[in-house]
């Protein structure tokens, strides 16, 4: 094949269809796992490079980009993170009540394992709140290194603030930077079918779907309430903010965003996607560029009901009598608690003894619950983070609507 042709079929692939080519992606995953196991799991290399850049990436597109967007903010313009704010926190607590309605409902119980699960989950919920605290001052540095959003936020508004100040040919710099980061980043993403080949071969032929049979109910009212949230409350409160009919902007969220969430299963890794997909929808730089990222660590709505379900379950299997209004309870303690689960695949479960301590659930059964969690995640966590992903940009989308239509 000549260089010229070589040139076209690259030009071919990075301008087409990037949805259709990670639909061909997960389908020749599939394929190659059930005919050629042994090959899926070695090219599995690819969907841990992928994942890996993303998550390389995101912390320095995060940093620069908050950074750049507050200190070229001029007085007087607005930006509507006000709104998007509120929506996060009603979205996520609607999520919780909605998973104690449906563990009411459809009750699960679990068959308990023993379990080597070696992270340790935090004790309650004064140490959640200390441990956001003190990720709000860790060293610049080693939040880039190790990906504290919260610390990269705190230290970019700050330096933005102080920035603001600054002349003109260093904000045209700051600038310059961000445009920089965002090319690595849309070329990052354009690498998304191969890297989401590589993970579902790698997964389909590590996993099978046998080790999700035994759980099947409990997985579906998990699977059912975050798909509820997705397609019934979410769009309900898109409505209430914009008065416009919500779905076209839901659907579009969900094939953009939610697709390489669910496969990446990593909100902090969906970050550089999350704000592509802002930019195409033109919404307002300084509002996403600080509301997509904020999103990603406190807009929990599926480690809530994911934390709520399991918890229930657990205690159901105990044979522990619960009223309702202690369940709400529970939802609440579920929405707070989500906002401090990290970003990552497998974040919400390490909260789960945390819930199961309301119920005076010793935590070496409650461990035992995080076990049967990492079983589930196959599945569970991967449309938990397809949901809390494509709400961030969703809600962002939303309020930022309803501002140009003022």
């Amino acid at each position: 094949m000549s260089s010229t042709a070589s040139l076209s079929l690259l030009q071919r692939y990075m301008n087409g269809n990037i949805v259709l080519q990670i639909a061909v992606g997960i389908v020749c995953g599939v394929g190659l796992a059930v005919l050629h196991p042994d090959s899926a799991r070695a090219l599995g290399l690819l969907g841990e490079l992928f994942v890996k850049g993303l998550k390389a990436i995101a912390p320095v597109l995060v940093f620069i980009l908050v950074m750049s967007s507050i200190a070229s903010h001029k007085k007087n313009q607005q930006t509507h993170i006000k709104p998007v704010l509120l929506l996060y926190l009603m979205g996520t607590l609607i999520a919780s009540v909605s998973a104690v309605l449906f563990s009411f409902a459809f009750p699960s119980t679990l068959s308990l394992v023993t379990s080597d699960v070696s992270q340790s989950a935090p004790e309650g919920i004064g140490e959640v709140l200390h441990t956001l605290l003190f990720n709000m001052v860790d060293n610049p540095i080693n939040a880039l290194v190790n990906a504290n959003y919260i610390a990269l936020l705190t230290w970019a508004v700050g330096l933005g603030l102080g920035l603001r100040h600054s002349t003109e040919t260093t904000k045209t710099v700051l600038h310059n930077m961000a445009e920089s980061v965002t090319f690595v980043v849309q070329f990052v993403i354009r690498m998304a079918p191969f890297g989401i080949f590589g993970l579902v071969a790698n997964t389909v032929a590590s996993t099978g779907f046998g080790a999700l049979l035994g759980y099947s109910h409990l997985l579906i009212v998990l699977i059912g309430v975050m798909v509820f949230i997705a397609l019934v409350t979410n769009p309900l409160l898109v409505y209430l903010t914009t008065r416009t009919n919500p779905y076209p902007l839901v659907f579009k969220c969900l094939k953009e965003s939610g697709i390489t969430a669910f496969f990446t299963r990593s909100s902090a890794a969906n970050i550089p996607v999350n704000m592509a997909l802002c930019e195409r929808l033109n919404l307002d730089e300084d509002t996403y560029s600080v509301s997509i990222p904020l999103g990603a660590t406190i807009n929990m709505g599926g480690a809530a009901i994911t934390i709520t379900v399991l918890t229930l379950a657990t205690v159901n299997t105990l044979n522990i009598a619960v009223d309702f209004s202690t369940a709400i309870l529970l939802s609440v303690i579920a929405a707070v608690s989500a906002c401090g689960s990290s970003g990552v695949a497998g974040g919400s479960l390490l909260l789960i003894p945390l819930a199961c301590s309301l119920f005076n659930i010793p935590n070496e059964v409650a461990m035992q619950v995080v076990a049967v969690g990492f079983i589930l995640g196959v599945l569970q966590d991967s449309a938990e983070t397809a949901l809390n992903s494509s709400t961030d940009v969703l809600f962002t989308a939303a309020a930022c609507h309803r501002a140009q239509t003022k």
